[in-house]
């Protein structure tokens, strides 16, 4: 007979249930989470033409290369892939759904003919009593045995490990949802930056393409700290004072460092950089050499500080460590009638040496404040707690599709003149070697507790 011609329905149906665009669709979003890793994502023009060249940066532009994960075509892989995972799921499950609504009580003849894992023995008794010790062994090693009686012989099946065979659709749920979860992500959530000066406050934030966004509250950086390892100005830990506040009134309040971010209403800010805000403020001591009078006075970095007698200073430079000297200034005099004085350095833990100058005034440095910026990256992600579900989904989903199975045993008991033939066999959906071992041994267990029945008495 000729081969009946599909319709095009069908043959779309058979299309989005194939296997094979599974693993195609799946390694085509392997291969783009590769880009995605490989391309910087969401940086500025400036950013990809400096690293790309311009020609690159045009290209990546028009393969959406540099937006990726908003991209129509990702997209439409993860859609496809979506479809693809739940017409597998319809088109399989109601096979699945009769095992579980309608198990097979009665086992035909080639069940017990072509099963790999079979037995037949002979025993005394009658059919019933030789059931009731079968039964018990059985419900003591899978569960509940059923009972049918049908052609004179009577049949026993058991089970367990049924709701197995629900893994796999366990594990496909969980991927859309974790999908679903990332989609959610990437389009109603962000990635923002913003850096705070201390004693400062923001209420925006920004993206790297510099578009603003709104927090609907204010953040403040109260305070900032860097240590650094000895001898280096190699930063050790740094972290932050952050204070929330709604309609000024402050409603959070917590010291952030690397790894452990400040969170409000699902808003993340984490510690990510941070750098001088401006020039410093230099706490100094000047010492009049002629009467001995000492003046304590602050000093910005670049800007003329007045003494007595029309003398003036200014710090021009400035170290944390001068060749091991630790801390230092660069400052100059300017005399009266607006002499420029030549610059010379003072050292914090050495005050004294700077008498040895012989100026007219004699400094020493008590102290140094510089004020810093924090750099905090700003993530929102209203789809995360979506895809830590879908992950614990998909963990109890793939441990019950690959480590549990479906095991049957199925039992015929016949009359053999005075004796009762026992036929045995089982199989299971998974781990077929295992089972085989089982089944050996619950066929000793069983025809051991088969062989023991008394005899029923005749009256």
């Amino acid at each position: 007979m000729a081969e009946t011609k599909k319709s095009f329905t069908e043959s779309l149906w058979d299309f989005l249930c194939s296997l094979k665009l599974a693993i195609v669709l799946v390694l085509l979003l392997a291969l783009t989470s590769i880009i995605g890793t490989i391309i910087l994502q969401n940086g500025s023009p400036a950013d990809y033409i400096r690293e790309y060249g311009q020609a690159n940066y045009k290209l990546f532009q028009k393969l959406q290369f540099i937006d990726m994960y908003h991209s129509t075509w990702f997209i439409g892989i993860l859609a496809l892939f979506s479809i693809n995972l739940i017409c597998c799921s319809i088109k399989n499950f109601p096979r699945v759904w009769r095992f579980v609504r309608e198990p097979t009580l009665v086992a035909g003849p080639g069940i017990f003919k072509g099963s790999a894992n079979r037995a037949e023995f002979s025993c005394k008794g009658s059919k019933q009593q030789v059931a009731e010790q079968i039964s018990a062994v059985l419900k003591q090693e899978f569960s509940k045995t059923t009972q049918t009686e049908k052609d004179e012989k009577l049949y026993l099946f058991a089970q367990k490990g049924i709701y197995s065979r629900f893994g796999a659709y366990i594990t496909h749920v969980s991927i859309l949802i974790i999908m679903a979860g990332a989609v959610i992500g990437n389009f109603w959530g962000y990635k923002a930056y913003v850096n705070i000066v201390e004693g400062t406050s923001v209420d925006q934030v920004r993206t790297r393409n510099g578009v603003p966004i709104d927090l609907g509250f204010t953040v403040r950086c109260d305070d900032f700290d860097v240590s650094y390892y000895p001898n280096s100005n190699r930063p050790k830990d740094y972290n932050s004072d952050l204070v929330i506040l709604e309609n000024g009134k402050e409603v959070l309040h917590k010291r952030i460092e690397v790894n452990d971010p400040l969170t409000y209403k699902g808003i993340k800010f984490y510690q990510s950089s941070y750098g001088a805000a401006g020039n410093g403020f230099f706490k100094i001591k000047a010492t009049e050499a002629a009467t001995g009078k000492v003046f304590e006075l602050e000093a910005p970095q670049g800007k003329h500080v007045q003494l007595a007698n029309g003398y003036s200073f200014a710090v021009t430079n400035f170290t944390e460590n001068d060749r091991n000297f630790g801390p230092a200034i660069q400052l100059h005099v300017n005399s009266p009638d607006g002499k420029h004085g030549a610059p010379f350095v003072v050292w914090q833990n050495h005050p004294q040496l700077d008498k040895k100058r012989g100026g007219v005034f004699s400094f020493s440095l008590l102290g140094y404040d510089q004020p810093f910026f924090t750099g905090l990256q700003v993530a929102k992600d209203p789809g995360v707690n979506i895809v830590w579900a879908g992950c614990f989904l998909i963990v109890f989903g793939s441990l019950t599709a690959f480590f549990f199975s479906h095991k049957r045993i199925w039992v015929c008991l016949e009359d053999d003149g005075k004796k009762t033939k026992v036929k045995m066999a089982g199989n299971a959906h998974r781990n077929q070697p295992g089972f085989a071992l089982a089944f050996d041994e619950l066929q000793q267990k069983v025809e051991t507790a088969a062989k023991n029945t008394s005899p029923q008495k005749e009256g």
